[in-house]
């Protein structure tokens, strides 16, 4: 299988306070692979390293292959380019309209006329199954299950490889939220664009990923398929777990 993104023996201490320890793990393409853990876990520490943010205090962070803390400003610029982010709270740009906020990228860096781009972003919207109604809205005016798709709208419109997703269902009724979770699923096999998922949402990990990892304090406890991890035998997952777990037998998206 080839790998997207693997963290090899990564170490990250902040003001002598250890943030990561000895994490290893690798995502590998066409998967949805989500982190779960408390806050505090380590879980957007990991993202801060995967794009770049953040340099590990050791070890290697490679993605496409290539070793993120040894790239040049203009070679992680490239990379990043793959990479589509979906932060938690959609971060939209308020003055700008729907359609300017999808194709945001081309506006910034793109020589394409405004006809151009309000048909990239209604072919990005499209996927999200929003339709052209919204194109001149301002993220003001929608509730926010459709800024959450709009959101992942201009995080696909640049045809990442990986798409990373914080926290995708925070906020949201669980309604909405199973409405989301079928989204990352159809755009997965619509695109193959690999997902990496960070999330406290327990329904959501253990039904929408092929696999799961669990972080505590900086640490691993467990990386598997679904149903593998919610049985794991240690204390801290099943007390993280346990609660849920006739939800999840009933739970589908």
């Amino acid at each position: 299988m080839d790998e997207v993104v693997r963290l090899e023996h990564i170490y990250k201490e902040i003001e002598g306070r250890v943030i990561l320890k000895d994490v290893n793990f690798s995502v590998y393409k066409g998967e949805i692979f989500s982190i779960i853990g408390g806050s505090g876990s380590g879980k957007t520490s990991i993202t801060k390293l995967i794009v770049g943010l953040w340099k590990p205090t050791k070890g290697k962070v490679l993605v496409f292959r290539k070793n993120v803390p040894e790239l040049s400003g203009l070679e992680l610029d490239e990379l990043r380019k793959n990479i589509g982010y979906v932060f938690q709270e959609g971060a939209l740009f308020d003055s700008y309209r729907v359609w300017e906020n999808v194709v945001f990228y081309y506006l910034e860096h793109g020589k394409h006329n405004k006809e151009e781009l309000r048909k990239m972003a209604l072919e990005n919207l499209k996927l999200v199954n929003v339709d052209e109604s919204v194109l001149d809205l301002y993220p003001s005016e929608l509730f926010g299950g459709m800024r959450k798709r709009v959101a992942i709208a201009r995080a696909i419109a640049t045809r990442p490889q990986l798409i990373i997703y914080d926290e995708p269902t925070s906020g949201l009724d669980p309604i909405t939220s199973r409405v989301i979770d079928k989204l990352i699923l159809e755009l997965r096999n619509k695109t193959g664009t690999t997902s990496l998922v960070v999330t406290h949402d327990m329904i959501s990990a253990f039904t929408i990923s092929d696999r799961v990892m669990v972080i505590k304090n900086g640490e691993i406890i467990a990386i598997g398929k679904p149903d593998e991890v919610i049985d794991y035998p240690h204390p801290y997952i099943q007390e993280f777990v346990g609660a849920i777990k006739s939800c999840l037998k009933h739970a589908k998206v």
